[in-house]
């Protein structure tokens, strides 16, 4: 599938309706990623690319009701399938570009962000608009609940040397865009890579 926004929001766009009956197995995956981003009560969290809104539930509950969570995602019927579904209880979900999200400068405290990377247009521009959002020290999750070996078979395809996902090609991506790994798993039942907002 191309990244090109329009591509994006149609392959995303006829798939809505559908999505979590594909993925129903998905939910204890999403919660214990959240749970692994450290959120504490009050906090401010944006999900990026948020898609049907799997993630929002354990965000919201994370952050308490004193926090606040923002569901971004590019495509108007999986805002409506996360509505559909009761999850934006609590949450500002918006239609948006997430490279160019309507978020002042250092509002947050953690951005999460599942399938999201393989989707920007310009990945690297893309993680410098998340860094701009997020305030120094704050947390980004990258995570699908499948790992890449497990997704690419999904797709009938093998991993390449150029997977923008694999660790020798996502350290350096992160570090140039503010932010800084810290932890990597590539795992059949999950992926998952946490990094802090550098400054």
């Amino acid at each position: 599938m191309s990244d090109d926004p329009k591509d994006v929001q149609e392959f995303f766009g006829v798939r809505a309706a559908g999505w979590d009956a594909r993925f129903p197995d998905d939910g204890p995956a999403y919660a214990a990623a959240v749970a692994e981003l450290g959120l504490h009560p009050g906090d401010s969290v944006l999900d990026a690319g948020c898609g049907t809104g799997r993630a929002l539930t354990p965000l919201r509950e994370a952050v308490g009701p004193q926090g606040s969570v923002i569901g971004a995602d590019l495509t108007a019927e999986m805002l409506a399938a996360a509505v559909a579904a009761g999850r934006d209880e609590g949450v500002q979900l918006v239609r948006t570009d997430v490279t160019r999200l309507p978020v002042r400068t250092g509002a947050l405290n953690a951005v999460f962000g599942a399938g999201l990377i393989s989707h920007l247009p310009d990945p690297a521009a893309g993680l410098r608009e998340l860094a701009r959002t997020v305030r120094p020290g704050g947390r980004l999750a990258l995570f699908h609940p499948v790992g890449r070996a497990a997704l690419a078979a999904r797709h009938g395809r093998e991993i390449t040397p150029d997977d923008l996902r694999a660790e020798p090609n996502l350290r350096p991506l992160l570090a140039g865009s503010g932010w800084r790994m810290e932890t990597y798993v590539d795992e059949d039942d999950r992926y998952l890579v946490l990094a802090v907002r550098e400054g």
